[in-house]
């Protein structure tokens, strides 16, 4: 077996948008640096990914010098967004937590309007102190995390995703395989591991940063969300209900935090120490 390496990293400036996948990033206590500082909300201040709004998929957003951002999307002409002055905050609910976010400014949020066809707007999360604080039972005190779903970042590996598809071509819905790791919106894969070797991992570290692996990634509806095309279809949750169930998650991937800083970049060696 092949020394366990980073294959590919992946930085999400807006969640729920496609990214960049740069060949290194440098890791922030509350994940990669640049990694879901924005997020699209309703006009009640509630978050929109892509289980509400597959179409997100086609939309693309790419971090600019200073943190601002380039938006493009299918019909829609390009749209460059400044970071917001850090006044004005409003609340936003990121599942069942509320924090304070900027509000990008009204040209944003016609762009989105225009592209979603309802109020909508952009917003952005400056300060730490803003972060929202990761799940108690999985972490440290003083462990935070932005706009993801709930961990700083997400790791999945490749043998994985093998192991994957090839359940998925023995079941029903051989058809919709092999599926691309983009399903999962990971921030790191790793190459060279066994199939589903995380599932006993609790301390790694990749390149010079170690890790603290909080717990499996519960998968939903998102990952049958085809990112190219934005259509829907049953795998990988089929196939996950039949063999990869634990209690109410269907896992794929495992959720990290960070226990130090520095610089991830693609070819970094992967040692597991607990």
């Amino acid at each position: 077996m092949p020394t366990p390496q980073v294959q590919s990293l992946h930085v999400y400036p807006v969640k729920a948008l496609a990214g960049p996948g740069p060949g290194e990033a440098a890791v922030e206590p509350w994940g990669l640096a640049g990694d879901r500082r924005w997020l699209v909300v309703d006009a009640e201040g509630r978050q929109i990914t892509q289980r509400q709004q597959p179409r997100l998929a086609l939309a693309r957003a790419e971090e600019l010098p200073g943190g601002g951002l380039r938006l493009t999307a299918p019909g829609m002409p390009a749209l460059v967004v400044e970071v917001p002055e850090p006044v004005g905050t409003i609340p936003v609910e990121v599942f069942s937590d509320v924090v304070e976010a900027v509000p990008a400014g009204p040209e944003a949020a016609t762009w989105w309007h225009g592209y979603l066809g309802f109020a909508c707007r952009l917003v952005h999360m400056d300060a730490p102190e803003k972060r929202r604080p990761v799940n108690p039972r999985y972490s440290e005190p003083g462990d935070t995390v932005s706009f993801a779903d709930g961990f700083p970042l997400l790791l999945t590996t490749t043998s994985s995703l093998d192991a994957l598809n090839s359940l998925i071509a023995q079941g029903d819905h051989a058809d919709e395989g092999p599926l691309p790791m983009n399903r999962f919106r990971p921030n790191v894969v790793i190459d060279g591991t066994a199939p589903w070797a995380e599932d006993d991992w609790r301390r790694v570290r990749i390149g010079e940063v170690e890790f603290h692996v909080a717990k499996p990634s519960g998968r939903c509806v998102v990952t049958t969300t085809d990112q190219r095309t934005a259509a829907r279809g049953k795998e990988p949750l089929r196939t996950l209900a039949r063999h990869r169930r634990f209690g109410d998650g269907l896992l794929f991937g495992q959720n990290l935090i960070p226990r130090g800083a520095g610089t991830l970049r693609v070819g970094d060696p992967f040692e597991i120490l607990d």
